[in-house]
């Protein structure tokens, strides 16, 4: 009999959450999904903001009607500026850092370039988590030095202090159960040498039940994917559609 229990639930420690990575580590597929598991677990005011100014793809703005749909407050830049790779820094967005209410998640743009629009509203940011996603797949973050390497890059452009990792080791589809419990091993490696500790790790919904049954002295994070990129139509697509009217 299995008497392990898995950590699921998301205790927040700071009302603003800031997301960062390197490039196709899979941050706001992260963030959109951290934004549905807080909605889900209790919270009512969730808001998150898109500060992705470098990926023209795979962005939590192109989440909208998801999030919306669960009721959780999406800001974004609206109409022509949707699609825009321009560093637009809402009005809202600073609020957001400064407000005392409610929870507040922030996708920013992937490596150091980034996160520079971080260190440009230093004085904004306050009570936070800085949490770096790590996918020890892709490339600079596959080998240990390369991860630090990679962290100090990102504290040095944002002018930020990383609190805890994220882990998201992954192959899209094809992500198997050696393949999660390889990034928790790379992530513990992570956490023994920078002494950061690891705040999550994601799993594909359909692995939660094997992912469980070895390992639970970590939070894991069910995750379904949402965002696709234009070449793989589908309903997703139709949606964006409607999206880019707004």
């Amino acid at each position: 009999m299995n008497n392990r229990q898995t950590k699921t639930h998301f205790e927040l420690r700071k009302r603003a959450v800031i997301i960062i990575g390197n490039y196709g580590s899979g941050k706001s597929e992260v963030a959109v999904n951290l934004a549905l598991h807080i909605k889900r677990q209790g919270e009512n005011d969730i808001s998150i903001a898109d500060l992705d100014v470098v990926n023209p793809y795979f962005r939590s703005r192109e989440a909208i009607a998801p999030l919306e749909s669960e009721g959780i407050n999406v800001v974004v830049p609206r109409g022509g500026h949707f699609y825009a790779d321009l560093p637009i820094i809402l009005p809202e967005i600073k609020g957001l850092f400064e407000n005392q209410v409610g929870t507040a998640i922030f996708d920013v743009g992937g490596d150091d370039v980034g996160c520079r629009i971080l260190s440009s509203m230093e004085n904004s940011v306050k009570d936070h988590e800085l949490l770096m996603v790590v996918n020890h797949l892709r490339p600079f973050t596959s080998t240990l030095e390369g991860a630090v390497s990679m962290m100090e890059k990102l504290e040095t452009s944002s002018k930020l202090k990383i609190t805890g990792f994220i882990g998201n080791s992954h192959l899209m589809e094809d992500t198997s159960l050696d393949i999660v419990l390889e990034g928790i091993n790379f992530l513990r490696k992570l956490n023994d040498f920078t002494g950061i500790e690891i705040r999550f790790v994601t799993v594909p919904e359909d692995l939660m039940d094997e992912i469980s049954l070895v390992v639970d002295d970590i939070l894991l994070l069910g995750v379904k994917r949402i965002l696709q990129p234009p070449w793989r139509p589908g309903d997703y697509t139709l949606r964006k559609k409607r999206q880019v009217q707004v």
